[in-house]
């Protein structure tokens, strides 16, 4: 039997240049900010080899008197610590500037799951990826 190479689109991949970086970070804060303004404070985009790791940061909601006795902090402390927190939303992983995979963090298990494009394919744009599995941000 003959051995075949193919291509997962959940493993590997290629490092992201420092150019497409720029643009990566620049095409996805376009993106959101268009399309879900005012649904987060700020983004943390960053890079270490072929991925890119997408999280938010969300204005928290009111805590009860309940969970500050719990906590022993004050509404502002607690206000303070929770707006640090991120919000995880998705990976990439880099392919080519127009060709990424993507998985979606899930709070259930504490990971990243694979997943596909709403096209049908497992590759897509950063874009595509952020309008998808930014659920956490609807």
């Amino acid at each position: 039997m003959a051995r075949q190479w193919v291509v997962s689109p959940h493993a590997g991949g290629v490092k992201v240049p420092e150019a497409v970086q720029r643009r990566t970070v620049q095409r996805i804060e376009k993106y959101a900010a268009a399309n879900f303004g005012g649904r987060y404070e700020r983004l943390d985009i960053r890079f270490r080899g072929p991925l890119c790791y997408v999280d938010a940061f969300v204005t928290p909601e009111e805590p009860s008197n309940k969970i500050l006795a719990q906590t022993g902090e004050t509404r502002e402390q607690f206000m303070s610590r929770m707006r640090e927190v991120p919000v995880r939303l998705f990976r990439l992983r880099h392919f080519a500037e127009h060709r990424w995979s993507a998985a979606f963090f899930t709070y259930s298990n504490e990971r990243f799951e694979p997943t596909m494009f709403m096209n049908g394919s497992f590759f897509g744009t950063p874009e595509e990826a952020f309008e998808q599995l930014a659920v956490y941000l609807r």
